[in-house]
């Protein structure tokens, strides 16, 4: 099986499962991630809402690029800041970059980590869609740990996450000039450790530095995993 048949399974298991235990319904708000993972799994939502499995889904998404694609299945999308939502969801899923075997999580390979934050952190639930591809012993000693800096902040804010031990790298744009910009107008780094550091006290740590808007770790709503094993099977964990 491919990685993206595997991206393909598990999503669609995960949308149903979560609609059979009760944690999709209708007229829930739902936070809607980003990336390679997280696609199939709106789409197989945008299924469900069209044959009348659930119905009156209120969705945040966590960039633009969720949204255009909301908008294109038909799928309302609102604010957090909206008075119908108001600042709380009911559960967020989303793919990942990294997922430890204490479901501790590393995201924003696809730039969109604070806004994705901002959705996991205020739902009731978090729920992670994952190939086997994802699944490590160990967060951001192979892929780069994004952290979200304000550009005039980034030589210090460099020096600092060097004396934590991390190697830092500038995400350059592709077919474009310069850094990477996120949604929010802000530049991202990408680190990576040498040695396993532990998840909980880092990101905490990389958020005390002054010019660091958020990082990619996600520790503090610890989400259900959906992924899947040698034998192509769908888990939940």
């Amino acid at each position: 099986m491919t990685q993206n048949e595997q991206k393909e399974l598990v999503a669609s298991i995960a949308i149903d499962t979560l609609i059979k235990n009760g944690k999709i319904f209708s007229g829930m708000k739902i936070g809607l991630g980003t990336g390679s993972t997280a696609v199939p799994a709106v789409k197989h939502l945008a299924k469900r809402i069209a044959d009348g499995t659930v119905k009156d889904i209120k969705a945040v998404v966590t960039s633009f690029g969720t949204q255009n694609l909301c908008e294109e299945l038909g799928i309302p999308v609102y604010s957090m800041n909206d008075r119908i939502i108001g600042g709380h969801l009911d559960l967020a899923i989303d793919g990942a970059d990294e997922v430890d075997p204490q479901n501790n999580v590393i995201k924003g390979g696809g730039a969109a980590l604070l806004r994705e934050k901002i959705v996991a952190y205020n739902s009731t639930q978090f729920v992670i869609v994952a190939d086997s591809t994802k699944i490590v012993d160990t967060l951001g000693t192979k892929f780069h740990l994004p952290v979200e800096i304000l550009g005039e902040a980034r030589v210090p804010v460099v020096a600092a996450l060097n004396k934590l031990g991390a190697e830092c790298f500038l995400r350059e744009g592709v077919r474009k000039c310069g850094p990477v910009i996120t949604d929010n107008g802000n530049q991202l780094l990408d680190i990576v450790w040498k040695n396993p550091v532990n998840p909980v006290e880092m990101e905490d740590k990389i958020n005390s530095i002054v010019g660091v808007v958020d990082n990619g770790f996600f520790t503090k709503n610890k989400p259900i995993v959906f992924t899947i094993d040698a034998d192509c099977k769908v888990i939940e964990r």
